[in-house]
């Protein structure tokens, strides 16, 4: 699977060029919106929950995604895209330790939605993987070829780096994440990668679960 159009776009095309009806398009809107939020809060992704969460009939479900099969095929190709987007944008930044920092941002939100998705589907990524990768090597040596970020590490470390970023659950040894714990986690990583000045971490810190 490659990048492909916004979800919503791909959904509503029948191959026919006729423009949908308002009401269709906001249903196939609504559901598309849902069934990111189940991906992203690692929810149950299954017709009847995204339909209760978008406030539609199973029966509106079906009529106009047809399967939840053909609506998350859709959601990952838009996920991918987005990312794959930010990598390209991150590119094109004259500052490559700035193009970097927002991709690997953009990243840690975007790739759980990307991975539960993908993981519904049964593993449909493919070499889609390999187009991840090669934003992740190009940003990672544009960085360091300007002397931007540390020399000794290479763009798989920072692969595994950016996925531990995220792999993270609101709860560790009786702790409560902070808030923007993700973003916390990242700019503490980006400061052991970044030369020479660290940045500012955002957010607040963990805290004690209290019984």
């Amino acid at each position: 699977m490659t990048a492909t159009a916004p979800a919503v776009d791909r959904l509503l095309d029948d191959g026919s060029g006729r423009r949908p009806r308002a009401d269709a398009r906001r249903n196939v809107e609504r559901l598309v919106i849902a069934a990111r939020q189940a991906a992203a809060e690692g929810g149950e992704i299954t017709a009847h929950e995204i339909a209760r969460r978008a406030g539609v009939g199973i029966g509106t479900f079906y009529r106009r995604v047809g399967s939840l099969e053909n609506l998350l095929e859709a959601v990952l190709g838009e996920v991918l895209g987005e990312i794959v987007a930010q990598g390209d944008e991150g590119m094109a930044d004259p500052d490559p330790w700035a193009g970097f920092a927002r991709f690997a941002l953009s990243y840690i939100h975007l790739r759980n939605e990307l991975c539960d998705v993908n993981k519904r589907l049964g593993d449909v990524l493919d070499h889609s993987r390999a187009e991840l990768r090669d934003r992740i090597q190009a940003l990672v040596e544009k960085a360091q070829q300007a002397g931007a970020m540390r020399a000794d590490v290479t763009w798989e470390d920072v692969a595994f780096l950016m996925v531990a970023v995220s792999s993270t659950g609101p709860h560790t040894l009786g702790l409560q994440a902070g808030t923007r714990q993700w973003d916390r986690n990242l700019q503490i990583v980006l400061d052991g990668l970044r030369n020479p000045a660290p940045g500012t971490i955002p957010g607040e810190p963990p805290t004690l679960i209290t019984p």
